[in-house]
């Protein structure tokens, strides 16, 4: 694997959904916010540097969470964590965090702030992968049947077996998906893949896990609590 390794951690979420003054990312599960329980699955990649994004009215609060987790304040004094400012749509911060890489050459894995119940063993996959072909999207399988509605309310049926539901953390050869980010944003755009595909390169897929739920509502938030005690 390319020693060049890095992940950009996207936190620039707000507390509506949580119905919280307090962006979701900083909310605690159990002994500590959800932001640091990600990032320290992040810290357990060798050679790993990580970029984290937030929204720069939040970023005193990052203050806080480094003061107070002695794991984290030691990876930003050695250089392997650093932070920089969002922009206004989900594109935008991915793109400030690649640009806060000088290296074109390497792999970045590009995660939500706020699925702290990845596991280090697919991440250290996805880095596999992507050295492999050049890109490693997270992805499960649906289990609940789904129908689609057409313009008038009307449904019908879709093949589940056909469908994937994606994750992150979605993992790229580093010179590519910096080129792709470069051509622009555009409203189709819905996660990196969708970015990076657009660009002209292959989307590969890689297993998932259940449990890495994005915690967007409360509860989401008593799921994670009972996934970490189970």
């Amino acid at each position: 694997m390319s020693k060049s390794i890095f992940s950009v951690i996207v936190a620039g979420g707000s507390g509506s959904r949580m119905k919280s003054v307090i962006a979701k990312q900083f909310l605690p599960l159990f002994d500590k916010p959800i932001l640091s329980h990600t990032i320290e699955k992040f810290l357990e990649i060798p050679d790993n540097r990580i970029i984290v994004v937030l929204p720069k009215s939040d970023m005193f609060f990052w203050e806080e969470i480094i003061e107070s987790n002695e794991l984290l304040k030691n990876a930003v004094a050695a250089g392997q964590i650093k932070s920089v400012a969002g922009g206004a749509t989900r594109f935008q911060s991915v793109n400030n965090g690649l640009n806060a890489i000088n290296e074109t050459r390497g792999l970045v894995a590009i995660h939500d702030g706020v699925r702290p119940l990845i596991s280090v063993e697919k991440i250290e996959a996805s880095f596999k992968q992507a050295a492999e072909v050049n890109s490693s999207i997270l992805a499960v399988a649906v289990k609940d049947s789904v129908r689609q509605l057409d313009e008038n309310g009307e449904s019908k049926v879709i093949d589940r077996s056909k469908l994937q539901l994606i994750q992150t953390p979605q993992t790229f050869n580093l010179k590519l998906i910096k080129e792709a980010y470069d051509l622009g944003e555009l409203a189709h755009f819905t996660d990196d893949a969708s970015v990076f595909e657009h660009a002209g390169h292959t989307v590969h897929l890689m297993e998932g896990e259940y449990k890495n739920i994005k915690i967007t509502t409360p509860d989401d938030l008593s799921v994670a609590e009972a996934l970490m005690n189970k």
